[in-house]
């Protein structure tokens, strides 16, 4: 299972790689074999020399399957320079090494938090959004050119990511969002040890950006060592063309939907950009 580390708050303290935090928390164990029952409820390549955050991490899916949908002219270059900064989420966020370990090795204070989302469930949609929760597969697997960065504040993680998709595979997945506070409005996880975790998912608002936009904010509540445990995320998409970037945003602290907001409302027009054939310029510190 993937299992994404949180350490816990500190003032602007300097990044640490994510394996070297690790040792200064302690895990609780939670693992999961779970169950689900429902409730109530740019197109030009960019300069490979261009400015672009230095832990920021990239990684490319070629299409296996063939399709006659449209596809992205995104290259590697062009995702990478439409990713965003610390000046664009603000606060004190520290950007991160190997965010896309996170899945592996993720902590939260004393909560094993990939243990604690993780299992399988008889509800499929229910399922792939538990699954996808800091991965890189919230809309799926990327056809071209994806980049990924990270940051970090105090028990909170953002992971940050654009990529270029199938067409149809985009429009469906940006559709299945869309349906989730509805199909899955509250559901039960059922943990080995007999524990419940209680999800709920709420539509979240978003800035008017891109073509099409979808956010989420999901709620697990459960035990850990006896004590009450509540992890909040907010969870957004925003669709330009055959392209999205996708943020997932929060930890045991609650997510602050303000720093959400802000990485889509930063984060669209940097990719408008670079699929305009143009290089983003860096965001100032203390943009508002």
């Amino acid at each position: 299972m993937i299992t994404p580390r949180l350490t816990v708050r500190s003032s602007r303290a300097a990044s640490l790689p994510v394996r070297v935090l690790a040792t200064a928390l302690t895990t609780g164990a939670l693992l999961l074999t779970a169950a689900c029952s429902d409730g109530d409820g740019g197109s030009a390549a960019e300069s490979e020399t261009a400015s672009t955050p230095a832990t920021q991490t990239t990684t490319t899916s070629p299409t296996t399957t063939p399709s006659a949908s449209p596809t992205s002219d995104l290259t590697e270059a062009g995702a990478r320079n439409a990713l965003i900064t610390e000046a664009d989420i603000e606060d004190y966020w520290d950007q991160v090494e190997n965010p896309q370990k996170w899945r592996d090795s993720l902590l939260i204070g004393e909560v094993d938090a990939a243990a604690f989302l993780s299992g399988k469930s008889e509800a499929a949609d229910c399922q792939r959004l538990i699954n996808s929760l800091y991965d890189e597969t919230l809309l799926g697997r990327p056809s071209g050119a994806s980049a990924l960065t990270g940051f970090e504040e105090g028990d909170s993680r953002l992971l940050y990511q654009v990529a270029a998709y199938q067409k149809d595979d985009l429009d469906d997945a940006m559709k299945w969002m869309k349906s989730l506070p509805e199909t899955c409005d509250q559901f039960t996880l059922t943990g080995g040890d007999g524990g419940k975790r209680t999800v709920q998912v709420v539509e979240a608002s978003l800035p008017e950006e891109g073509e099409a936009r979808q956010g989420l904010t999901v709620t697990v509540k459960g035990t850990s060592s006896g004590d009450p445990v509540t992890l909040t995320l907010d969870v957004a998409a925003v669709r330009i063309g055959t392209d999205a970037i996708t943020v997932t945003n929060g930890g045991l602290d609650g997510a602050n939907h303000d720093t959400t907001e802000a990485a889509v409302g930063q984060g669209t027009p940097r990719l408008e950009e670079v699929l305009a054939g143009r290089t983003p310029q860096a965001t100032p510190t203390g943009v508002e």
